[in-house]
């Protein structure tokens, strides 16, 4: 499981750096961020575990991109506002789990998530 996203208040640690994927690597079904020619096991595990942790950093800080968007496009003093089967469509989710992206979405715009990354995705 992710570890918990900082807050506003608090300062973010940087993952890893996603290197470049050069194009004709991208290509090569084998090839991943240069990771098949790290021959030493203990180099290996620790570049992975970088980039897992940058992935899932990455990850989790899209999710609260998808909460806020979908907050704002929920937003009944837009005169455009979108239900949340109109967002769950658009998004590909369930209409209960964009009804849940939409109040977490609105719990990070007024800053009152209280201080614990809780993601709709993660189980209870």
């Amino acid at each position: 499981m992710a570890e918990p996203t900082p807050r506003r208040n608090e300062p973010r640690l940087r993952p890893a750096p996603l290197l470049f994927e050069p194009a004709a690597a991208g290509a090569d079904p084998e090839h991943f961020f240069d990771l098949e020619s790290i021959d030493d096991p203990r180099a290996l595990l620790a570049r992975a575990t970088e980039l897992t942790q940058a992935f899932r950093a990455a990850a989790d800080r899209a999710v609260e991109f998808q909460a806020i968007a979908a907050a704002q496009l929920a937003d009944p003093r837009r005169f455009d506002r979108l239900t949340p089967a109109d967002i769950a469509e658009r998004a590909e989710w369930t209409e209960d789990y964009a009804k849940k992206m939409v109040e977490f979405g609105r719990d990070l715009l007024s800053g009152t998530e209280g201080g614990v990354h809780v993601n709709p995705a993660d189980p209870l």
